[in-house]
């Protein structure tokens, strides 16, 4: 939630993280109170509570919503990288926050918040009865019945392309061809940037790795309009959040 200054005056705001200005010209800031005592931000909240951001994604306008994952991102990138990578001295904040500085005087080595790149792509193929398919998988410690599309980190010194092909051979036995970049979506949780991308599969067989997926099948528009939500219970085939990009591009596919 926004707090007034005077409303936070009492905490070390010495930590706080600038995440800009808005169209008044008036400076927002970040703060992590999950240190706190609980008789210190009780009374902020005047009956509020906290929550994962996640899931009020589908709830929150975009402008609000990046807000609001930058400073998650920035929040937990302070609170892993409290020491020096080179030295193992302790860091500390500068640059408004956007920056950390080693204090060991003969290190003085600068970090700056990381953002891992992945990939996450929806394969289809057009099957020798004519129906086009898209092939989703699933993992095992996912809600019951959820399957979304493939995704995976790339690797040192391959392209998003390169990852693209590679995570899905890996994932499901499938080699693609025809990779082409969708849209991205930023995942501070913790730190990562989602690359979108549709491509299509060379064959129908599927060898899924058991080490990466639970699961992974081949399913038509007219399967998918079957499927339910992410959020509801039993054993149904869903999904996932109608805010990931995972479900941008089935939607996308869908209405092509």
């Amino acid at each position: 939630c926004y707090l007034r200054l005077s409303q936070v005056d009492h905490l070390d705001l010495s930590k706080g993280i600038l995440l800009g200005l808005d169209d008044d010209n008036v400076a927002h800031f970040a703060l992590d109170v999950s240190h706190e005592p609980d008789s210190l931000i009780e009374p902020m909240l005047n009956g509020a509570e906290f929550v994962d951001i996640r899931k009020l994604g589908p709830q929150v306008e975009l402008k609000q919503g990046s807000i609001a994952a930058l400073a998650r991102g920035l929040c937990f990138w302070h609170a892993t990288h409290r020491f020096c990578g080179r030295c193992g001295h302790e860091n500390n904040m500068v640059e408004a926050g956007h920056s950390r500085l080693c204090e060991n005087q003969t290190c003085q080595h600068q970090t700056f918040p990381r953002t891992d790149p992945a990939v996450i792509m929806i394969v289809t193929k057009t099957f020798s009865d004519g129906v086009e398919r898209c092939l989703l998988g699933r993992q095992a410690s996912w809600p019951e019945g959820v399957f979304s599309t493939l995704a995976g980190f790339v690797d040192p010194g391959e392209t998003l392309e390169q990852a693209v092909a590679r995570e899905v051979m890996e994932e499901a036995g499938v080699a693609v061809t025809d990779i082409q970049y969708i849209a991205s979506q930023p995942w501070p949780f913790p730190s990562s940037i989602m690359f979108g991308f549709m491509a299509t599969a060379v064959s129908e067989d599927i060898q899924v790795d058991k080490d990466e997926l639970d699961d992974a099948r081949w399913f038509s528009r007219a399967e998918l309009n079957e499927f339910g939500q992410w959020h509801e219970q039993g054993s149904h085939l869903k999904l996932t959040r109608q805010d990931s990009i995972s479900r941008f591009l089935v939607e996308h596919w869908r209405n092509l």
